[in-house]
């Protein structure tokens, strides 16, 4: 297990992740940081703990918006889906049914 030292809020902390995993820990850190720096200056001085919660909660916020729109989104691609395949059948009924005719001709 490799460690890494991220900042947030000008405050180091030792982290732990898989090996391998340092550069995305890094970026997400950085995120995080960037967050806790933004509120900071919007709402002034809360305290480390108080800040980094109402950051994560921020965040949570976010993902729990863009999990609703991800949603959404397989929704509508099963839909599209379902009709797509709606459209197949009827395509084959069709084709179906021409050759039948066509047979009826052909053998008339």
């Amino acid at each position: 297990m490799a460690q890494l030292t991220i900042e947030v809020n000008g405050r180091p902390y030792l982290v732990g992740c898989e090996d391998g995993q340092e550069e995305r820990l890094a970026a997400l850190a950085t995120q995080v940081d960037e967050q806790v720096r933004r509120l900071a200056r919007d709402v002034g001085s809360l305290g480390e703990t108080r800040l980094i919660l109402m950051c994560a909660l921020l965040m949570a916020d976010e993902l729990s918006d863009l999990r609703a729109e991800a949603e959404a989104l397989h929704a509508e691609v099963a839909e599209a889906r379902a009709g797509r395949g709606r459209a197949e059948v009827t395509a084959v009924a069709a084709l179906e049914g021409a050759t039948t005719r066509i047979e009826k001709i052909a053998a008339g």
